[in-house]
């Protein structure tokens, strides 16, 4: 018998690639306020909670209720633009499939909010293989900050470093690294691999991975540890 072992998938760029639609709410949401985000801005703080790009990037500029006002118009723009088009990522369906039918537990680790995940779950139609779902409502601190995947490995009752990652995002990447995890990188839409090179492994498509990759994955850097 194997030991329960479990994949943690964030959501965007990795399940969907959903760079354009956030991209483009983006620039709607803040174009009623009179301001523009470039696409480099959006790069360098995508896979962020709302709040933190808001904060971050107009410092001191929105009271915090206006931060709130924003944070839910922009993510209300990017569901309407996401339900039209719904671009699945190449492998995603068949990757979970076979991860639960190998009996490695699955799981959503992301900084979205619940209503983001909930149409994603809802388009993927596997919302039943999922043992657990966090997201930016569940945490105080958004990634680079392990919390979301602590979050998720303990809602599974799993040890952390029995966990892989699946991110498309450097500061997932790092918040994988930090919880003990092993860290998978996805070049997804606006990612490079040179950008995921903190990872045990990048890969191009989900197609690449399976139950054996996951395995041997998490089983080599937990007889790293042992032996360390």
């Amino acid at each position: 018998m194997h030991p329960p072992l479990a994949v943690i998938f964030d959501m965007d760029g990795v399940l969907v690639d959903s760079y354009r639609a956030h991209f483009e709410s983006w620039r709607v949401a803040m174009r009623e306020q009179r301001r523009d985000m470039t696409e480099e801005q959006f790069a360098a703080t995508f896979g962020r909670t709302s709040r933190e790009v808001i904060a971050q990037t107009w410092p001191g500029q929105f009271s915090e209720a206006e931060i709130r006002a924003l944070d839910d118009r922009k993510e209300a723009v990017f569901r309407e633009i996401l339900s039209l088009r719904f671009p699945v990522m190449p492998g995603a369906l068949e990757l979970l499939e076979s991860l639960h039918e190998s009996g490695i537990q699955i799981a959503i680790g992301s900084s979205g909010p619940p209503e983001n995940v909930r149409l994603v779950l809802q388009r993927l139609g596997k919302q039943d293989l999922f043992g657990a779902v966090v997201t930016g409502e569940d945490v105080a601190r958004g990634k680079p900050d392990p919390q979301v995947f602590l979050l998720a490995a303990e809602r599974l009752g799993i040890s952390p470093r029995r966990c892989a990652v699946v991110e498309d995002a450097q500061p997932g990447i790092e918040a994988a690294r930090r919880a003990g995890m092993v860290a998978i990188g996805l070049v997804s839409t606006g990612r490079t691999k040179e950008q995921l090179a903190a990872a045990d492994l990048v890969v191009s498509s989900l197609r690449e991975l399976s139950p054996a990759v996951v395995r041997a994955l998490i089983e080599r850097r937990a007889c790293a540890k042992d032996l360390a």
